[in-house]
């Protein structure tokens, strides 16, 4: 029984699925309305503007099975694709542009399938317009003939130009541009060109006008934009000509000439005139309507007119011929006409031209002499001219001028009418001048002024110049430079002077003459200029070695010109070189030179510049020499006496040297002298007492006044002290003792004073010498208030400082009187006392001082050492 029931509903369900499939139902699309995105596509509308690739559609069905379904599209043979489906989604895609003006439905196929069963539908696509065209002119190009007595306001012609586009896309509208430039004006909706009120055409004025027509439409909607889309033509309106203007004359005003020669019937001039009316001129008709008096004539058609009388017929001189030109129409009437006035003279006949005239007929050649620099705004009297034209009225006018140097003579008249007497003027007068000129040729030219023909004559005029005495001589330079050794002989060319005097004859001739005071050596030539020296004449470049003068040019007349002269005597080497005379006997401290000096009385150099050199010394290589100071000094290696010891025997150090003074001359010049040279050794501490003493080792009396003055400076001070004190010690009630002996003790460096005495001490040779010794002092004032103790100060740097107090003071060091051993000889020393060794009157000052010092001493109490 459980079998029975199990297999009963097996069978039941495979029965319902065999009916089942034998009923399957076919897939369908929704129709979702006319505005849906989505379904079968039915009533879809699309603008025109859409972008290719654009989701413009979904088609949406479903399959009564529920089973999936695919979408498809398809079109009609021939059609254009503008879609694409995705099969599966249903996504309907623009591929092909879209455009209404070619097609504005689209016919596609949409078809939907569940595998088994395909529905397909036929839609139908509306394309919608977009504003995405231009107006176009239609029947172009446009040309429009307008005749121009046409009336302002009229219609002249109509534009039509269409628009694809529907709604306000498609609507056109008409503009002018530049409208108030122009004639026209257009109507805005109908297109119609009309002339502009008020406005008429001028064929005469402008026969073509351009006019640009602009048609916009009314806009719309394109891509989300509102765009406005416009077109321009050109409408040419050519002008039609009327006859509505009276003939023109053409080249007035009109002049005509009859000429004497002139026969009966010539032509003298032709008017010409046109009709106004260019684009269909009529013909001309001339005719004179007065002012000819029965004398000419004109040509109806052509306008010639024309004299009928021969010239010495004619009662007058200017005729004035009113000429009328009428325009005849095709059908020969006369209608509108035009005058113009011709003026017509009888003229003389230009055949002759302008001739000069002399004193015996016609003449082509004036000559005249005169003499050079004659007065500005003489008249030229020797000149006889006269010219004459023998033509009448305008054709007797002629111009004179002069032809060759100007500005130097003007001509008189320079207008002439028929003839006329020729005056020439003197203008320039330095111009005219013989040296420049001998003869003066010159052009006198008569030119026709108002004539065609400008008939003209010439005739030379030439001047012969006679010289006078107009030049002053000249020197070629206003000053010579010349030079002259002063060895030069008597009689000795200088400088040559040259002037020239342009004037001729006895005028040229110059004559030289100097003067100055610089001239008495000086001798000058009369003609030839050249200056020489007198023959009794000695130059000498060290007496003046400079002379200035003048030299004189004189011609004839008394005419002249100056020069200067400078001559300088070149120095010649004539002197030798001179020894100062006190050179003979020089004293030399070991390590100071000595210094000899020559003097050269030559006027320049090199002949003045003196070298030295030692000739001879006994023993030799011991001295030095500078060759151009004349400093002596001993060889580098000698420091000390012991050294020269060693050299020579000789133990009072007293050479001789033999030295020469040469001057740098050609051919040079020499003088040797012999000196002695006495060698010490300085022992004298350095100092300033030491440095003066050393300045003035040849002038013993300088030395003794200024250590005299020292010591009286010395003692005034200690007596203005001491009184100072005695007025102190006065006033203080307090009774002093005479001399207090106080215990010495050492005292500070900066309390301490040094003194440097001199000490009288025998030379060993012929000069005198002062030794220094440094001794410790005490010193202390007159009221022995104060104890002072030297101590002993190594010597001072050998710099010469400023010269010191006297008095001491505690806060400063000690200061020291150096001295220097040397002679104190005078100038001109006698032999015989320098081999004594010293004169009485030397040795009488230096025993004064020497007590001096001592005396000094002893009022201090100290000790002498």
């Amino acid at each position: 029984m459980k079998h029975v029931r199990h297999f009963t509903p097996s069978l039941f369900l495979s029965w319902v699925h065999v009916c089942l499939v034998q009923a399957n139902y076919a897939p369908y699309f929704f129709d979702n309305g006319a505005r849906s995105t989505n379904g079968n596509m039915a009533l879809l509308s699309l603008s025109e503007d859409t972008p290719v690739g654009t989701h413009v559609y979904t088609l949406n069905g479903t399959d009564p099975e529920g089973d999936p379904v695919m979408y498809g599209l398809a079109y009609e043979a021939g059609s254009r694709r503008y879609f694409s489906v995705d099969k599966n989604l249903g996504n309907v895609t623009l591929i092909e542009e879209l455009d209404r003006e070619k097609e504005d439905e689209i016919e596609v196929i949409v078809s939907i399938s569940d595998g088994l069963s395909t529905v397909s539908e036929k839609v139908r696509i509306l394309v919608m317009d977009a504003n995405d065209e231009s107006p176009e002119f239609l029947n172009t190009p446009y040309i429009v003939q307008v005749p121009e007595n046409a009336p302002s306001g009229s219609s002249i012609f109509k534009i039509e130009a269409v628009d694809k586009d529907t709604g306000s896309g498609g609507s056109i509208t008409y503009f002018l541009q530049n409208i108030h430039a122009n004639k026209f004006t257009i109507d805005r909706h109908s297109g119609v060109l009309r002339i502009k009120t008020g406005v008429t055409l001028d064929y005469e004025k402008s026969r073509t006008h351009f006019v640009v027509v602009i048609a916009k439409d009314g806009g719309g909607k394109l891509r989300g934009d509102n765009k406005v889309f416009s077109a321009t033509t050109t409408v040419t309106v050519n002008v039609e000509d009327v006859q509505d203007t009276p003939p023109m004359f053409i080249g007035t005003p009109y002049y005509g000439y009859v000429y004497e020669d002139t026969l009966a019937g010539s032509e003298v001039l032709t008017v010409v005139a046109l009709d106004g009316d260019r684009g269909k001129p009529n013909s001309i008709h001339y005719c004179i309507v007065n002012g000819d008096e029965g004398s000419f004539e004109i040509g109806n058609a052509t306008g010639a007119i024309s004299v009928i009388k021969s010239p010495n017929q004619l009662k007058k001189e200017v005729y004035e011929l009113k000429v009328q030109a009428s325009e005849v129409s095709q059908e020969g009437d006369i209608s509108v006409y035009a005058f113009a006035m011709v003026t017509i003279r009888v003229v003389d006949l230009n055949n002759h031209p302008p001739t000069f005239y002399g004193e015996n007929g016609p003449q082509n050649r004036f000559e005249l002499t005169m003499y050079e620099h004659p007065p500005e705004g003489e008249i030229l009297r020797g000149l006889k001219i006269t010219v004459n034209d023998s033509d009448q009225g305008a054709n007797a006018k002629f111009n004179l001028r002069l032809v060759g140097p100007g500005g130097i003579f003007r001509v008189v008249p320079q207008t002439v009418l028929n003839e006329a007497q020729v005056t020439v003027i003197v203008e320039n007068s330095a111009a005219i001048d013989y040296e420049k000129f001998k003869v003066l040729t010159f052009k006198l030219l008569a030119i026709e002024v108002n004539t065609p023909e400008k008939f003209s004559s010439t005739a030379d005029i030439v001047i012969r110049l006679l010289d006078t005495n107009d030049n002053v001589p000249k020197f070629s330079s206003d000053y010579y430079i010349a030079r002259i050794p002063e060895n030069s002989p008597g009689g000795s060319n200088v400088v040559a002077v040259t002037a020239t005097d342009p004037d001729s004859g006895l005028w040229g001739e110059v004559k030289y003459s100097i003067y100055g005071t610089g001239a008495d050596l000086f001798l000058i030539h009369p003609s030839t200029g050249i200056i020489y020296t007198q023959p009794w004449a000695v130059l000498d470049a060290e007496v003046n070695s400079k002379y200035n003068f003048y030299v004189k040019a004189e011609d004839t007349d008394g005419k002249y010109s100056l020069a200067e002269v400078f001559i300088t005597v070149l120095d010649v080497n004539d002197h030798s070189p001179e020894f100062n005379e006190n050179i003979q006997e020089k004293t030399m401290i070991i390590g100071s030179p000595v210094k000899i000096e020559a003097i050269d009385q030559d006027a320049e150099e090199p002949n003045n510049i003196v070298d030295y050199s030692i000739m001879q010394a006994d023993p030799a290589n011991v001295f030095d020499i500078d060759q151009s100071t004349g400093e002596i000094k001993l060889k580098s290696y000698i420091r000390s006496l012991d050294i020269i010891h060693n050299i020579t025997k000789n133990k009072d150090c007293i050479w001789s040297v033999v030295v020469q003074a040469k001057d740098r001359g050609s051919p040079s010049f020499s003088t040797t002298a012999v000196l002695k040279i006495d060698i010490t050794e300085e022992t004298l501490h350095k100092g300033p007492m030491a440095a003066f003493l050393m300045q003035t080792k040849d002038n013993p009396m300088k030395a003794l006044g200024v250590l005299a003055g020292v010591m009286g400076i010395m003692v005034l001070i200690t007596i203005m002290i001491s009184t100072a004190m005695f007025w102190r010690n006065k006033r203080s009630n307090k009774i002093m003792p005479v001399r207090r002996i106080i215990k010495k003790r050492q005292t500070p460096q900066s309390r301490a004073v040094r003194m440097e005495w001199l000490k009288f001490k025998r030379p060993s040779n012929a000069a005198e010498k002062f030794i220094v010794e440094d001794d410790a002092k005490s010193l202390h004032n007159e009221n022995s208030n104060n104890n002072i103790q030297v101590a002993p100060v190594p010597p001072a740097a050998p710099l010469p400082p400023p010269l010191p107090d006297l008095a001491p003071r505690g806060d400063t060091p000690g200061w020291r009187v150096p001295t220097v051993s040397g002679s104190l000889t005078p100038k001109f020393i006698n032999k015989q006392l320098k081999k004594r060794g010293h004169s009485s009157a030397h040795n009488a000052l230096v025993s004064e001082l020497k007590m001096k010092f001592e005396k000094r001493n002893a009022a201090i109490g100290e000790p002498h050492i």
